[in-house]
């Protein structure tokens, strides 16, 4: 459940995010309580404002600055032609698992790197192997959510228990 719903709070907010609080605040209930009280204040945040000023924060979060692109290898490549078969290995890695990117699905649009789409991979996972496939991204959503702290993100938060669950040593409640 903590990759699917980290995968939603992490894409574009749109209406049907802010309906669906109201059904995801009491299944927060069943995270370890760190993530519980961080995913509980993000979407309280939420809540507290307009969908608009919510769109303007994640415009101003992720698209505005560089360092806090979504797409993962961006943070380990930049824009150079090293990028291309590493977005080629992770493709079929996910076809390895029957994950298509297909034209006529939604994450079509975004790379296969794309932290949201990485995400929902992992939700499909054993919760074993989803660690072990997010521990390759362990030093980028560190610098991400170090970076997005620097900018006092609201989403910062969330990028941190994301970089922990993907950590290879972890606290004992994150395991729990």
């Amino acid at each position: 459940m903590f990759y699917k719903l980290m995968a939603k709070l992490l894409e574009y907010p749109e209406e049907d995010l802010l309906t669906a609080i109201p059904t995801i605040k009491p299944a927060l209930q069943t995270l370890p309580e760190l993530e519980c009280t961080v995913i509980g204040e993000f979407l309280k945040g939420l809540t507290a404002q307009e969908l608009t000023e919510t769109q303007a924060n994640y415009v101003q979060a992720f698209d505005m600055t560089p360092e806090h692109a979504l797409h993962l290898t961006h943070h380990i490549f930049g824009d150079d032609k090293n990028r291309g078969p590493a977005l080629i290995d992770l493709t079929e890695y996910y076809k390895q698992y029957g994950l298509e990117l297909a034209a006529n699905d939604d994450s079509s649009n975004e790379l296969p790197d794309y932290l949201p789409l990485v995400l929902e991979f992992a939700a499909q996972l054993e919760p074993e192997a989803a660690h072990i496939f997010l521990s390759q991204w362990n030093k980028v959503l560190n610098q991400l959510a170090s970076n997005l702290e620097k900018t006092d993100s609201t989403y910062a938060p969330l990028l941190r228990l994301v970089a922990q669950r993907s950590s290879l040593v972890q606290p004992q409640e994150a395991i729990a």
